[in-house]
Formats: C-alpha cells, structure tokens, sequence
C-alpha cells in the first residue's frame, strides 16, 4: 500500500491499543510474528503427495516434475487476473490485495491458490524494499523470499552470463562463426541496480585478456533468460527457446544464437531445478506458487507459466497478478502470455485506491489523507480508462478499492457508483488489515462475477499484423497515444527483425508505469500524445519484439537513500529493515 505509518484499510473507530499495534508493527515484523505451518503440511492440505515435494528447508519447496506431468489432465480451475491503476507514491496495494483476495477465497470455503513472481533484489535493495504482500496478507517466509529464495535468479543470472562468457570466449579463441564485436546484441545480467555497469568496456589489458569491446549489464528480470524460463512449459521447451536466443551478428549481418555457441546444454544444466515451481504459504497458510519473476515496464511482468498452470490443475480458483498498472503488466499478460499458451482468465480484479486517484487528479502526497471531491473526480478518468482497456479483452472486471483510514464515505460512495455506471462490480478491501477477513465482499464479488458473466477473451491484436501495427494498436487502444514516432535506429531494428521472418511475433513494450504516456510526469489520462520507440530487438527465444518507449533503462539505479542503508541483522541473527 503506502510507506504512511498509519496506512490502515478501514474507516473504523480502532481501539487505541488495535491502532499503536498497526503504527508499530512494518510488514517484516508481522510476517516475523506469525506461525508458519511446515511446508509437508501446506503440500498436504493442497493434495501434493509428500514424494513430489522437493524441500528448500522447512517453509519453501518445489513441485517435482513428475508431478507436474501426474496433474495435467486436472480440470483447469478458475483463473482470476489482479492488475491495477498506474503506480504512484500513495501506494496501490495490488500485491496485498491479491494475496488477500486469495486467503478470502479459503475462508469462503473455496479451494484456493495464489500465484506470484518471485521479487527481484534491485527493488530491495533500491526505493520499494521487499515485495511480498504486506500487512495481514503477505506470503511468507518473507525474509528469504525476498533474498536469495531457492536460488532461482541465481540460477537465470549464471545462464545468461555463461553464455556471454562463451561468446567472448568464442570471439577470442579465432572466432570461427565471425562475429562482429560491434554487432553482439546479448549483455550480461546482475540482480541488483547498478547504473555504472549499463555501459562498459571489457577485454583491456593483455591480448589473452579478450576481445576489447562496448560491453554493458541489464538486470536479470529483464533478460531474455528470465523470459524464457517464465514461458517454457517443460524442460525440452526450455532448451528448445534457449538455442533460438540471438547473441550477435556476423559480419554477413546474420544472426549467431545459443545454439551455434554450443552454450544451450550447459544453461539448460544450470536451469534444471530453477524450471521448477516454488511452494510456500500465506500468513493465513493458503498455498502460494512463487515463480519466475521478469519486471512490466522493461520485461513480460508475469510469473511463469509453468506455476499458473500448475495452479489450475491443482485449485477451483487461481489468483495471479501482472505487474504495475494494467497497462503494462495485464496488456502483456493478455497479449503475450495468453497467447502462447492458450490461458483464457474468467475475471479481472482492478486495484484503485481513493488516495492515488486523488493523486492522479493533482493533490500532493501530503494533503491524500483529506478529502477532496474534486480532484478525485479529476483523478478517477487514470481508472476510468484502465476498465476500458480491460473491457476490451471481453473479461468481467471487478473493480477493488483498497482502503485507509482517510477514506471518507463520500469519496467511497463515488468511486462505487462511477464504476457501477461502466459495468463493473465493485467491492472494498480491507486485507492489510484484516488478512482474508478484510476480503470476504472481495471475494464474493468475484465469486458472483463468474457465476453470472462469461468471460468473453480476445486478444487485442492478430499475430499477422506487422511489427509497426502492433507497436501502434497497444499505443492507440491502450495508451490512448495520438501516432507513434520511430527512431532511425528503430526503424532499421523493425526491417531487420521483420526480413528474419519475426514480424509474426507479439510485441512487449518496455515503457515507464507512472504514466499511460512514455513521459512519467503526465497522469490522469493524458490526450495529445506521442509514442517514441527508441529502440527494437528481437527475443527470439522468448518469442516476441522488445520496443523500448521513451527513456525506460533495463538496468535501473538506486536512489539517494537505498533502501540497502536501514536493513540489518539484530545479535539473534534476525533481519531487520527489509520492509
């Protein structure tokens, strides 16, 4: 939600000692408080027969592959997507709401799961901290979620790089494939924000020292690696993407892969055990896929594929989210995850709260907690045009407005019957306070939105439009952008990729998620706007086209104060600090 020490979601009278508690407690403390169950119980409870369990200690484990393959003829279960308005300081709540939204499924009696991304450590160690939930609706163990977990990204970072190492390798031993230094494409990757390691020079030194060339990092959520493994849907499709991945050019201009590299065996290795979905539970003990985790606004911004279905062959009803706002992470999760694999969701949770939309309409942080009418009707057209970009996938939307204590009953009265007027249901949640309880009318209003309205998914676009109309469809439909504009480096990427035979490829737009613009300072809904694409390629592997709007950079830095300074570990080997 937000960084507000009173960042309660009720507009209750809470009894003096209830509101010292909330004020004191952070979201570390009160996942540090609670009672983990083992993790064989959490496997029990959801049907997992204890020799298909692969433990990571006593609260995380793995789903084997043998039980993947046991479970794939299930009945898929219901599958629900939470997304949210455009991110802003106030603080949306779309990760507590979904892990809220399913701890009310449970107490409604439905057999639940959730399915996450795993958190990246550059947003960690930068400006947000952990990212897990948070209040009383958080998945734990929070702590080594949020660090090094079962070693995933460890695992995609050292693939990325061994495959980097290999093509310097190949480049210094005589270069026998002929790559052009200048025209290698692929770049090292490190789980940390680190902005003087975009751009690089490597193999100074002794002529044993390699290949002197422009090198540069980009962070593991947003290589072609991570993608890769959040898509694969078993390990011969993983090694099958990973040898497609274009590394350079030769100095024919012709693609040199993985493949040609010899490198495709040996990630694979490195890769074997990370395929597989991580078990672990909520403070409320419903079970929580977490797997995979590429960032929206430069990457996919959907865990993997292998989890969700996992999830619905093993649930009646599957909570997932797609990062950032629904522009970034619910366009892509629609457009490019549900395209490859078939996935078709029954409903779409919409996270607002009533302290970012009056944010979006002009009101300074400090001044969120009165209230203000106006600038919330300013505000609401940021929501008003995400239920349009939902609506026009053809699913049910629910629309949620998490909820704190400045809320007045008024502003609540008008966001409910804005919504209600465009065809959407509409409830509050109350789960950062309350966990599952906090989201039993969430719950049911999602439960009802499925009894009664079908789901009707289509995707946005065709795989035989070009890359251009691809590109300008998402800006047009999604963004409301009035053209798109092209660089010349842009331009010459697209004919390229489009004469390589990739032109049938869906498109993943890597643009800021404070605006619908590629210009962070324009919120509401912005009109009269350009699209600029500065910049094309082609994850081959993957299987779609990067366009890089605007100044969006896959390597972020950190802030002034990162968050890395107020994290410690205490004299009984706690930590501290992580959120």
């Amino acid at each position: 939600m937000s960084d507000d020490p009173g960042r309660s979601s009720s507009t209750a009278v809470f009894r003096a000692n209830d509101l010292l508690e909330m004020i004191v407690l952070t979201d570390i403390e009160i996942a540090q408080s609670c009672e983990m169950k083992p993790i064989w119980e959490i496997a029990d409870a959801a049907g997992i027969p204890e020799e298909y369990v692969e433990y990571y200690g006593k609260y995380k484990a793995k789903l084997s592959d043998e039980y993947l393959d046991k479970i794939k003829d299930n009945k898929d279960g219901k599958l629900i997507l939470v997304t949210a308005i455009n991110p802003t300081p106030a603080g949306e709540g779309k990760t507590t709401v979904t892990v809220g939204l399913g701890q009310a499924m449970s107490k409604l009696g439905k057999k639940s799961i959730i399915a996450l991304r795993e958190p990246s450590l550059g947003p960690c160690f930068g400006i947000k901290g952990g990212a897990a939930g948070g209040g009383y609706s958080q998945v734990v163990p929070m702590e080594e979620l949020n660090l090094h977990f079962t070693g995933d990204f460890h695992a995609i970072t050292s693939a990325n790089n061994l495959l980097c190492a290999m093509l310097d390798n190949h480049m210094q031993q005589g270069n026998a494939l002929r790559i052009d230094p200048k025209r290698v494409v692929i770049k090292r990757c490190l789980d940390m924000n680190d902005r003087a390691l975009r751009n690089i020079v490597i193999g100074m030194g002794a002529k044993m020292d390699g290949v002197v060339r422009q090198d540069g990092f980009i962070i593991t959520v947003a290589s072609e690696v991570m993608a890769i493994l959040c898509l694969a849907s078993d390990i011969n499709d993983l090694h099958d993407r990973l040898a497609r991945i274009i590394v350079a050019y030769n100095y024919d201009n012709e693609p040199v892969t993985a493949d040609d590299l010899k490198a495709v065996g040996a990630m694979t290795a490195l890769l074997k055990d990370a395929i597989k979905p991580n078990l672990i539970q909520t403070l409320e003990h419903t079970p929580a896929l977490v797997h995979g985790g590429p960032f929206a606004n430069i990457a996919h911004g959907c865990n993997s594929v292998r989890a969700t279905r996992a999830a619905l062959k093993m649930a009646d009803y599957v909570i997932t989210e797609a990062g950032f706002g629904a522009d970034l992470g619910a366009e892509k999760f629609f457009d490019i995850k549900c395209r490859m694999t078939g996935l078709k969701p029954d409903a779409v949770v919409l996270v607002a709260t009533v302290r970012a939309l009056k944010y979006n309409g002009g009101v300074p942080k400090d001044e969120l907690n009165k209230e203000n009418l106006d600038a919330l009707k300013k505000g609401i057209v940021n929501l008003e045009k995400h239920i349009e970009n939902l609506q026009n996938y053809g699913v049910p939307v629910v629309v949620t407005l998490n909820r704190f204590v400045s809320d007045t009953d008024a502003e609540l009265s008008f966001v409910e019957s804005f919504c209600k007027e465009r065809d959407c249901d509409f409830a509050l949640a109350n789960v950062w306070e309350k966990g599952g309880e906090g989201g039993l009318s969430l719950a049911q209003a999602v439960v009802d939105t499925i009894d009664t309205k079908k789901s009707n998914f289509k995707l946005l676009y065709e795989d035989d439009l070009s890359i251009k109309e691809k590109i300008e469809t998402v800006a047009k439909r999604i963004y409301g952008a009035r053209a798109v504009t092209y660089s010349s480096e842009a331009e010459r990427a697209i004919a390229k990729i489009e004469a390589m035979g990739f032109s049938n490829m869906p498109v993943c737009m890597a643009k800021n998620q404070y605006s619908l613009s590629d210009d962070a300072t324009k919120l509401g809904r912005p009109t009269d706007f350009d699209i600029n694409i500065r910049e094309v390629y082609v994850s081959a592997g993957a299987g779609f086209v990067v366009a890089i709007t605007g100044t969006i950079m896959t390597m972020p830095g950190l802030p002034k104060v990162p968050a890395a300074e107020r994290i410690f570990v205490d004299e009984d080997g706690v930590i501290n600090g992580l959120f």
